[in-house]
């Protein structure tokens, strides 16, 4: 398969695909013309990669999850282990947002919205972070 179809097939863009091989997720051989001709293994592992990165893995833990997904005698632990560390951010993420959402509700109920210039997003946005004077 050439890049066009490998991508069409595995639903990623072929500047992702190159990126991919770039930086050693996969190898495709190369014809003699030196074009690369993927293999049906590679259209998996690109398929694979893909479905990780939508949930948000990152390069280095589907870098780990490729060579557990290569190696037939692994250890589900190790899966789940990446996985659960992957959930802990993603929790530590929603945290985080939730604060954010809850302070800019905050400041949006305390806006007036009106024609006058004072706005309590305004002073909070312009504040100087508070570093504990003592």
């Amino acid at each position: 398969m050439n890049i066009g179809e490998v991508a069409q097939r595995s639903g990623l863009p072929a500047k992702t695909i190159r990126y991919y091989e770039e930086i050693g997720l996969v190898a495709p051989p190369r014809d003699a013309n030196g074009y690369r001709a993927f293999r049906e293994s590679d259209l998996h592992k690109l398929a694979f990669l893909g479905r990780a990165r939508a949930l948000g893995f990152t390069i280095e833990d589907c870098r780990a999850l490729l060579a557990l997904y290569e190696d037939h005698s692994r250890a589900s632990a190790d899966v789940k282990r990446i996985a659960r560390l992957h959930l802990d951010r993603i929790d530590e993420k929603i945290t985080e947002l939730q604060a954010m959402r809850g302070t800019l509700s905050q400041l949006i109920e305390a806006c007036a919205g009106d024609n006058r210039p004072d706005c309590p997003i305004m002073e909070d946005l312009a504040a100087l972070p508070d570093h504990g004077s003592g």
